[in-house]
C-alpha cells in the first residue's frame, strides 16, 4: 500500500470529522478504527450540543463556528445527524443556592435564564417538583454522535478517503525517530503525518512509544434503554455540574505521573443525574464519572445501575424503573478544558487531536481549521490550543 499523507487513528467523531476535512484540502487519509462498531464516547454519548458555553473570546468563537456547520452539515455530509434544537433544563437542588447558581453561568455567551420550579415543570412535566429549587434553561443543540460519524465517515470514503478495521499498536519511525506511519500487529502503513484521534488511549498509545502526553480520562457509566414510550421533551442535567470539578481535580500536574500507572482514582467518583432521549425513543441515563488511570480498570456495574437509577430517579421518577442495560466508556480531557490539537513537541510527524470537554459542539469547527492549517494556512486558533501550551519552555 502506497504510503498516505496523513493516517487518523481513531474513527469517533473527532478522527471521522478530521478524517473528512484533510481529505477535502486533498490529502490521501487513512482512517484506522479497532473496532467494527464503534464502543466509546460516540457510541455513547448524550450528543448536546454546548454551544451556548463559551467563557473567552477563542471558546465563544469555536462554539459559534460549531454552530453554524452543525446546523447544515447534514446538507453538506449527504445524511442526516439528527441535528435539533432543545430546552436543556439545569436542575437546581432542593439546598441549593439559585441565586449562587445562577450567578456561577454569568458569564457564558448565552447565559441561561432562571425558571421557578413550576416553569420548570411545563418545559419538562416529567420533572418531579418536590426534587427542586428551580432550575436553570438555555436552548441546546442535540445530534445522534454515532450517525453523525458515520455520515462523517461515509463523506470521506466519497472523497477517496480509505478506513481500515485495525488496531494501531504503536507508531512507526525512522532512524532519526520520525514518526513515519503506525504499527497495527504485524502489519505497518506508512504516512506523513500521523493525527492521534484515540480518545481516552491517546496517552497509552502514545506512551508505548515514549511520548508523555497531559491528557487523562474518565470511566464514565450510564444506562440506555430500548426506545419506550415514555417522552421527555428536554435534556436534563444538574446545574451544579461537579464533572468539570472531578476533571480538574484529577489532573493537577503533581498527580501526573499517576496517570501512567494502574490502580490510582486520583480523586473521588461523581455522578451528575441527567437524561437525554435520542429521536429513535432510546434513552441514556446517566451519569457516572470516575478516574480511574487504569482503563481496563474493573467497575460494579450492578451498584453503579443501581445509583444512577436512584438518583436519576429522584429528579424524573418516571424513567427510574426503564429497561435498560449499564454501559461503560472513556472520555478523554485535559488540564484546563480545552482540547489538545497540534503537533507533539520535539518529535516530527506526530499531532493530537483529542481531549475534548465539550466534544460535539466545537469538533467540526476545529477539525476544519486543523485541516486548513495543515494545508499550509497558517491558523493562529489552532496554535493556542497546541500540547505544549503546558510546557512551553520545553
Amino acid at each position: 500500500m502506497k504510503p498516505f499523507d496523513w493516517i487518523v487513528i481513531g474513527a469517533g467523531i473527532t478522527g471521522a470529522a478530521l478524517s473528512y476535512e484533510l481529505a477535502r484540502q486533498g490529502f490521501s487519509v487513512l482512517l484506522l478504527e479497532r473496532h467494527d462498531r464503534l464502543r466509546g464516547s460516540t457510541r455513547f454519548g448524550y450528543g448536546g450540543l454546548a454551544y451556548w458555553s463559551g467563557t473567552t473570546d477563542l471558546t465563544r468563537q469555536i462554539c459559534a463556528e460549531g454552530k453554524a456547520i452543525h446546523q447544515t452539515l447534514s446538507e453538506e455530509l449527504e445524511a442526516d445527524t439528527q441535528f435539533r434544537e432543545l430546552d436543556l433544563v439545569l436542575t437546581i437542588a432542593p439546598d441549593g443556592d439559585p441565586e449562587a447558581i445562577t450567578r456561577s453561568y454569568a458569564h457564558f455567551a448565552d447565559p441561561p435564564r432562571f425558571v421557578s420550579v413550576a416553569e420548570a415543570c411545563e418545559l419538562e412535566p416529567l420533572l418531579n417538583p418536590a426534587a427542586m429549587a428551580g432550575a436553570l434553561t438555555v436552548k441546546h443543540g442535540h445530534i445522534a454522535p454515532e450517525v453523525t460519524a458515520q455520515a462523517y465517515t461515509q463523506a470521506f470514503i466519497r472523497l477517496g478517503g480509505t478506513i481500515q478495521v485495525e488496531q494501531a499498536s504503536g507508531l512507526l519511525r525512522n532512524q532519526d525517530a520520525q514518526v513515519r506511519g503506525v504499527i497495527c500487529g504485524e502489519k505497518t502503513y506508512s504516512s506523513a503525518n500521523v493525527a492521534i484521534c484515540a480518545g481516552a488511549l491517546s496517552r497509552s498509545l502514545l506512551r508505548q512509544s515514549g511520548i508523555s502526553v497531559p491528557i487523562y480520562f474518565t470511566h464514565a457509566e450510564l444506562i440506555e434503554t430500548p426506545p419506550v414510550d415514555v417522552t421527555l421533551r428536554t435534556l436534563v442535567m444538574p446545574a451544579d455540574t461537579q464533572r468539570f470539578q472531578l476533571e480538574a481535580n484529577a489532573s493537577r500536574a503533581d498527580l501526573d505521573s499517576l496517570w501512567d500507572e494502574p490502580g490510582h482514582e486520583p480523586a473521588p467518583y461523581i455522578l451528575d443525574a441527567g437524561a437525554i432521549q435520542l429521536k429513535d425513543g432510546s434513552f441514556r441515563i446517566g451519569q457516572v464519572s470516575r478516574v480511574l488511570t487504569d482503563p481496563e480498570a474493573p467497575v460494579d456495574a450492578e451498584t453503579s445501575e443501581s445509583e444512577i437509577r436512584a438518583r436519576v430517579g429522584t429528579i424524573l421518577p418516571a424513567l427510574k424503573n426503564l429497561p435498560g442495560r449499564w454501559h461503560h466508556c472513556l472520555i478523554a480531557f485535559s488540564r484546563d478544558r480545552l482540547p489538545l490539537i497540534g503537533a507533539i513537541p520535539g518529535i516530527e510527524g506526530v499531532h493530537l487531536f483529542s481531549g475534548f470537554s465539550n466534544p460535539l459542539a466545537i469538533v467540526p469547527a476545529l477539525a476544519r481549521r486543523f485541516a486548513q492549517h495543515a494545508a499550509g494556512n497558517p491558523d493562529e486558533l489552532i496554535t493556542q490550543l497546541a500540547p505544549d501550551r503546558f510546557h512551553p519552555h520545553s
